[in-house]
C-alpha cells in the first residue's frame, strides 16, 4: 500500500487569517516534508498522525497548542482527539490547560480504560505523566482578546478558525485521524468543541476524517461520522464528501473536512471560503488553498 497523508490548519473567510496563501502553504508543506518520510519508512498511521498534529500544535499560525485562542475569561483551554481506524478506538482530552501538545495526552489514552478525559481529569493525567507545565499563549492571541474585551465580546468567535488535524494511511493499509484545537475563542467557560468527539474526528478500517470550522455546526451534522458511514455503506469517498457538503451548504454550515479511504483515495470538502489543507498522495504534494 502506498502511504497517503493529508493535514489541515483550519478553515476561514480569507487566506489572510493565516498570513496569506504563501505563508500557510509553507507551514503545511513543512509538516508534510517531515511526516511523510516516516510513513515511507514503515511508521504506523497513528505515529504519523500524532507527529503531524504535534508539529501543527507547535506552529503559532494555527489555533491549537501554541497560539490557541483565549476563552471569555482570558484562559486557554484546548481539546484534542485521536482515533485509530484498525482498532476503532477513540481517545481524547477536553478543555485541558498548560500543556504544549494535547495530542500526546490523547495518544496515551488510546490504551487506557478511561479514554476521554475533561479539564480536571486531563490536568491530573498530565501530572501523572510528568508533562512539563507550558503556557501556549502568544502576544497576538492576547492582544486579540484584549481588543475584544473592550467591546464586551460582541464577536461570536475569534477571527481565526485554525483547528488542526491529520489523516494518514500507512503501508499496511491502516488508517488514523487526529484533531486538535484551542476552541472557538471568547466562548463561555466549559464550552466543548467538536474536536474531541466523533463528530469532528473519526476513523475506521474503511475511512478516516478530521474536521475544522464552527464546532457547533460540525456537531449538528455529525460530520466525520456521516462521511465515514456513507463510505462504509458503499459510496466512494468523493461522492460521500460531495453529498455531505451539499446537505451542509443547504443548512448554511461553516466548516471543512479532510479524509482518506482505505483504497487510498484522498478527499476534502468545505463550506467556508478557504480550507487550509495540504496532502501527499504518494507522488507529489498538493494543497487546497486556491481551490
Amino acid at each position: 500500500m502506498q502511504p497517503k497523508l493529508i493535514i489541515h490548519g483550519g478553515a476561514g473567510d480569507t487566506p489572510d487569517s493565516k498570513g496569506g496563501i504563501a505563508n500557510a502553504r509553507r507551514s503545511l508543506y513543512q509538516v508534510l516534508e517531515q511526516v511523510y518520510p516516516l510513513l515511507l519508512a514503515g511508521k504506523s498511521a497513528q505515529e504519523a498522525v500524532v507527529h503531524a498534529c504535534a508539529l501543527l500544535e507547535d506552529d503559532p499560525r494555527f489555533n491549537a497548542g501554541t497560539g490557541s485562542v483565549l476563552q471569555s475569561d482570558g484562559q486557554i483551554r484546548m481539546s484534542a482527539s485521536l482515533m485509530n481506524g484498525s482498532s476503532q478506538s477513540f481517545s481524547g482530552v477536553i478543555n485541558v490547560s498548560r500543556v504544549k501538545n494535547p495530542i500526546y495526552l490523547a495518544q496515551f489514552l488510546q490504551t487506557a480504560i478511561d479514554r476521554v478525559l475533561s479539564d480536571y481529569g486531563a490536568v491530573e493525567l498530565a501530572r501523572e505523566l510528568q508533562v512539563p507545565v507550558y503556557n501556549p499563549l502568544t502576544d497576538e492571541r492576547l492582544q486579540e482578546w484584549v481588543e475584544e474585551r473592550h467591546s464586551n465580546f460582541t464577536k461570536k468567535m475569534a477571527g481565526v478558525l485554525g483547528t488542526i488535524g491529520a489523516v494518514a494511511l500507512d503501508r499496511d493499509g491502516n488508517l488514523c485521524a487526529g484533531t486538535s484545537t484551542g476552541g472557538r475563542g471568547f466562548e463561555k467557560i466549559g464550552r466543548v468543541s467538536d474536536s474531541a468527539t466523533p463528530a469532528g474526528n473519526y476513523a475506521t478500517s474503511i475511512a478516516a476524517v478530521s474536521c475544522t470550522g464552527v464546532g457547533e455546526h460540525i456537531l449538528d451534522e455529525g460530520l466525520a461520522v456521516r462521511i465515514v458511514v456513507r463510505v462504509t455503506d458503499g459510496m466512494d469517498l468523493p461522492s460521500a464528501i460531495a453529498k455531505t457538503f451539499a446537505e451542509a451548504q443547504a443548512r448554511q454550515r461553516d466548516f471543512g473536512a479532510i479524509a482518506i479511504a482505505r483504497d487510498g483515495a484522498i478527499g476534502w470538502g468545505k463550506t467556508s471560503s478557504v480550507l487550509f489543507a495540504a496532502y501527499h498522495n504518494g507522488q507529489v504534494m498538493g494543497d487546497t488553498l486556491e481551490s
